[in-house]
């Protein structure tokens, strides 16, 4: 029996020299995550070594630098611009002749169409008076 409570007795203390290192590793790894600004959501219960979510309404966020948030708004414009400027039908070359100069009718000739449209409505009314 003496040989087993030897082995017992050196294992328990390799258990408190590993579980001192686990402690100070989570020591560590919860003072980088600070620093990045990251938290942790996950903490594991020595005893049981079971993990349990830790929800801290105080934890940190994602915080972006306001250069970062301009970088990303110009990469964005160039999308858009990107994607209307490839959606957008070809234009069409404009010839290089001007556009006609509009031209105006002479008294004269206003006269001789109104007295024209006069004749061919009488014309018309006539021929409704025969037809009834």
């Amino acid at each position: 029996m003496g040989n087993l409570a030897n082995a017992l007795q050196q294992l328990r203390a390799e258990r408190r020299v590993a579980q001192s290192h686990v402690e100070k590793l989570d020591k560590a790894i919860s003072v980088v995550e600070s620093l990045n600004g990251s938290g942790s959501s996950r903490t594991i219960n020595q005893p049981t070594g079971t993990v349990a979510a830790s929800a801290s309404p105080s934890a940190p966020k994602r915080f972006i630098s306001a250069a970062s948030r301009r970088k990303m708004r110009l990469a964005q414009q160039a999308r858009w611009a990107r994607a209307k400027k490839a959606s957008q039908p070809i234009a069409i070359a404009k010839t290089t002749t001007p556009a006609p100069v509009k031209q105006t009718m002479s008294a004269a000739a206003r006269k001789k169409l109104s007295a024209f449209q006069k004749a061919r409505w009488a014309r018309i009314k006539a021929q409704q008076k025969k037809a009834a």
